[in-house]
């Protein structure tokens, strides 16, 4: 007899699993299967089904799923992809579900319905290489999907894949331009000029108490190498999402779109203090430059301003960094007055009642002595700030007053100090100064430090007052460039509100709903979605924010002073108090 026929055909396969499995499972055993069963009957089977696929084979967390069209295959992961995320938003990190995706075209043996082969094992081992929340492709996929879809596609090279002869070229898929779930997955796209993000550098002091000191020196570079006017710098609050983690150089350079990654570390031995830094290509991993700085506590701030001034030189040699050098003057000269300063940063950004409170007792002594520290100044006139509006004080009228004087005192000091200006600018233009001359001195701070996250957000935040809605989210999102990985959620709040008063409704839920998730305990976005849900006409819903906001404050109403535009301070209070169930 001759050998049995075996029936081949082509194919697009795509290969799915569950991110964290495991430990969803132990987590919640029960529920994650409940849930896993929704997502198949609601969203997973019906747009397999749309797309003309056929589900080959499941596992407990995996899918195996074969496509007359290469196509159809990649449309129908984007769509179940950007619905995960969408789904995603309002659930717990720990909580999420999340897919990832590998793709592959090829010929495939087909036998009771199943399919093996070559075509099947790189689709596989392609899942493997996708981020959780992510599709990876072959070259072969990217080539019939390029131009047919409305996506762009990240070449990662050749890779070795498991079990598998030869190399193969994958492809990140980004989605659609403009889109969340593109700046999430595939980050954003190289600026026009020099772009760099200093890394959080290792605590080599060897006292876990000290590692603010260590985060402290890495501020005050990125501060300084924020002034150069041709320099893109990633802001604070995204380098940091990086410390305590092994990371791959490239994949940051992705992650953040920046050309340069400075990564370092510092020892601090009695009074002397070591700082070692590297300057690395993000986009191919070459090592460009590395240093050693020794000096004494005395020389700390000179210290700073040499990694800075030698980084600046080795990226753009024609400048010799005289721009850096010119704005390097420091705020002050009392090395305890800039301790207690960078002790109290950390404890700030908790942003807890107690927190706060603590931080303003450290600014305090910083202040108590050097007067005129304008950094000092505007942080403590910031503490008084959530004093007031998230009632942490027993006199709200007096945490008033002195966030005012405050910031005017840091106003005084501040100098070329784009920070301090921008710091004090929010103070007063939320406790109801002229919002024309806070929108100008914040303005004033971005011409100083274009590259300031915080300045933009602060000027999205004036303009949202101002009634300037598009110009909130157009200066907003400026900040997040610079800080890609936010995570405190005011960004989302400040972008939905001025949604909310644009009477763009979904796209108002949808970023209230991030902010919510990235901060529960933060009342504003509450609001903004009570108020939102409201002039939707979904009341029910509108009254369950209400409700988790009594959770976490007694204030539902809050004082709108902020709010100088008539129109949308009316739409605000009567949206929320019909979500209260409040008289008109």
């Amino acid at each position: 007899m001759g050998a049995e026929r075996v029936e081949r055909r082509l194919a697009a396969i795509l290969a799915a699993d569950v991110a964290g499995y495991s430990r969803l499972m132990e987590r919640d055993e029960a529920g994650t299967l409940a849930r896993l069963r929704t997502l198949r009957r609601d969203l997973i089977d019906p747009k397999i089904a749309e797309h003309k696929g056929r589900i080959v084979k499941t596992t407990g967390d995996g899918l195996l799923i074969e496509f007359p069209s290469v196509v159809e295959s990649v449309a129908c992961a984007v769509a179940i992809q950007r619905e995960m995320a969408a789904r995603n938003n309002a659930t717990a990190e720990d909580e999420r579900i999340q897919f990832r995706v590998g793709i592959n075209s090829g010929d495939v043996i087909v036998e009771d319905g199943d399919v093996h082969g070559d075509g099947v094992n790189v689709a596989a081992r392609l899942e493997g290489l996708a981020e959780p929340g992510g599709i990876c492709v072959s070259a072969r996929v990217q080539e019939d999907a390029a131009g047919r879809l409305d996506l762009a596609f990240e070449d990662m090279g050749q890779q070795a894949l498991k079990n598998i002869a030869r190399p193969v070229r994958a492809y990140r898929v980004a989605r659609a331009a403009g889109s969340s779930s593109t700046r999430a997955n595939s980050g954003p796209p190289l600026p026009d000029k020099p772009s760099i993000a200093v890394l959080p550098f290792a605590n080599l002091i060897g006292d876990p108490e000290q590692e603010y000191f260590a985060d402290g020196m890495v501020e005050e570079i990125i501060t300084a190498l924020s002034r150069v006017r041709w320099l893109f710098v990633i802001a604070r609050n995204s380098s940091f999402t990086y410390k305590g983690r092994a990371i791959d150089v490239k994949q940051v350079g992705r992650e953040l779109g920046v050309r340069y990654v400075l990564e370092g570390s510092v020892r601090k031995g009695g009074n002397r203090v070591r700082i070692t830094a590297q300057l690395i290509d993000a986009t191919n991993g070459a090592h460009l430059w590395a240093d050693r700085f020794d000096g004494s506590l005395e020389d700390v701030f000179e210290l700073q301003d040499k990694v800075a001034l030698s980084v600046a030189g080795v990226i753009e040699p024609t400048l010799r960094a005289a721009e850096t050098r010119r704005t390097a003057a420091h705020p002050t000269a009392d090395f305890t007055a800039y301790d207690l300063y960078l002790r109290a940063l950390p404890i700030f950004y908790t942003l807890t009642k107690e927190g706060v409170l603590q931080a303003l007792a450290l600014l305090e002594q910083a202040i108590a002595r050097d007067p005129n520290y304008g950094p000092a100044l505007a942080w403590a006139a910031m503490c008084h700030l959530w004093r007031y509006f998230d009632d942490w004080s027993d006199e709200p009228e007096a945490a008033r007053r002195d966030g005012i004087r405050l910031a005017q005192r840091a106003l005084e000091a501040a100098g070329d100090d784009a920070s301090v200006v921008a710091n004090a600018a929010l103070v007063l233009g939320q406790f109801g100064e002229d919002i024309g001359a806070m929108i100008a001195l914040v303005e004033r701070s971005l011409a100083l430090d274009p590259s300031s996250a915080r300045g933009w957000y602060i000027s999205g935040l004036l303009r949202l007052w101002a009634g300037q809605p598009d110009l909130a989210i157009a200066h907003v999102e400026s900040s997040l460039r610079l800080s890609p990985r936010e995570r405190l959620g005011a960004h989302q709040s400040v972008i939905g509100t001025a949604h909310v008063f644009k009477g763009q409704f979904d796209a108002a839920v949808a970023e209230l709903l991030v902010a919510i998730h990235e901060r529960p305990t933060n009342p504003p976005p509450y609001r903004s979605l009570a108020c939102c849900y409201a002039h939707m006409g979904r009341l029910e819903e509108a009254k369950e924010i209400v409700a988790r906001l009594r959770s976490i404050t007694a204030t539902i109403i809050p004082s709108t002073v902020h709010f100088r535009n008539q129109e949308h301070r009316e739409f605000f209070l009567s949206g929320l108090r019909l979500a209260a169930g409040e008289a008109m």
